[in-house]
């Protein structure tokens, strides 16, 4: 748990995803999910939370990952609700992230290109 803090306060993330030691896209931790872990863990310091497996912190988002093929409606659909969406291979290895803000770009250069402008 320390290192997940300490690495999303270095990189300024505020949700990561997570990973099984396959590669499989398991789950999204956030920095909510690690505060509510040490608000309802009693005694829990920053300084013993190295002793907390990332496996014992309750995930509550659920980021619904897609397919490598998925096509950009679905994308638009899950960035309605998801900060970023995890995009995973056939095996459900995880490959990486497509950030709302990519779509919301990607949808505004369409945009832009449909009424002529540049």
């Amino acid at each position: 748990m320390r290192q997940a803090i300490e690495r999303m306060e270095y990189h300024r993330y505020t949700a990561v995803p997570l990973v099984d030691p396959d590669g499989r896209y398991v789950g999204t931790i956030t920095e909510g999910d690690l505060l509510w872990k040490m608000k309802n863990t009693p005694d829990l310091t920053f300084e013993n939370t190295e002793k907390i497996s990332l496996k014992d912190v309750p995930l509550r988002i659920e980021n619904e990952p897609v397919r490598i093929e998925a096509k950009i409606d679905n994308l638009l659909n899950l960035a309605i609700t998801q900060n970023f969406i995890p995009v995973v291979d056939d095996e459900g290895v995880f490959i990486g992230i497509i950030r709302r803000r990519e779509i919301i770009e990607y949808f505004s250069r369409q945009l832009l290109a449909k009424n002529g402008s540049c």
